[in-house]
């Protein structure tokens, strides 16, 4: 998830090792500008591109899916998979969740019906050997660290007091954390969340 970084106000909520044994020493919490892991159809139109906006938080307020239940399903199609990127697509003839997954060196592709759980047309898998170099890097620090997006995802819903649209990781001088859209009131906020042992290699 490629996220944007202008944002009007940034505050730190420092509150938050409670919520995850050794969890991040802190989270970013940032609004302001619309993140780009909603599906925008325009490009250069404020106007157009937060009416796209405002359809997409609508269809997903009305979808009887979390991004939690997505994860869980498309985890649950291989024992031991973790999700490495989600993110909710209201722009599609069916909104649907956009589950990537790492297991066994495979990023497995799978879509999600945000109305009912199930699988749309299957899932896609590419070999890690066929990624570039960053993202194999950050996909083994995924794999090593104990945290979860799972995880993640439930932190910055609590500390942004939303729910989350989307999830995945970035990587900011030179450590892997999870960046996490929340929908909060009419608001998107991003929740950035370092978990302890990223450094990428």
């Amino acid at each position: 998830m490629k996220a944007a970084r202008q944002y009007a106000w940034t505050f730190f909520a420092t509150a938050l090792s409670a919520l995850l044994v050794a969890a991040p020493a802190q989270a970013i919490v940032s609004a302001g500008s619309t993140p780009t892991a909603l599906h925008s159809e325009t490009d250069g139109d404020a106007e157009a591109d937060r009416q796209a906006v405002s359809r997409e938080i609508e269809r997903f307020r009305s979808s009887s899916i979390s991004i939690s239940q997505a994860m869980a399903i498309a985890e649950a199609r291989h024992a031991g998979a973790t999700t490495a990127d989600v993110s909710f697509d209201g722009a599609a003839r069916v909104p649907v969740y956009r589950v990537k997954t790492l297991h066994n060196d495979r990023i497995w592709r799978h879509t999600i019906n945000a109305a009912t759980g199930e699988l749309v047309g299957g899932e896609a898998a590419l070999p890690l050997a066929e990624l570039d170099h960053d993202d194999r890097s950050n996909l083994a620090a995924l794999g090593a660290i104990r945290h979860r997006l799972s995880d993640a995802v439930r932190v910055a819903e609590r500390a942004a007091s939303g729910k989350a649209i989307s999830g995945g990781l970035v990587r900011e001088r030179g450590r892997l954390s999870f960046a996490i859209v929340v929908i909060s009131g009419d608001d998107l906020k991003e929740v950035i969340l370092e978990p302890p042992g990223a450094r990428a290699k």
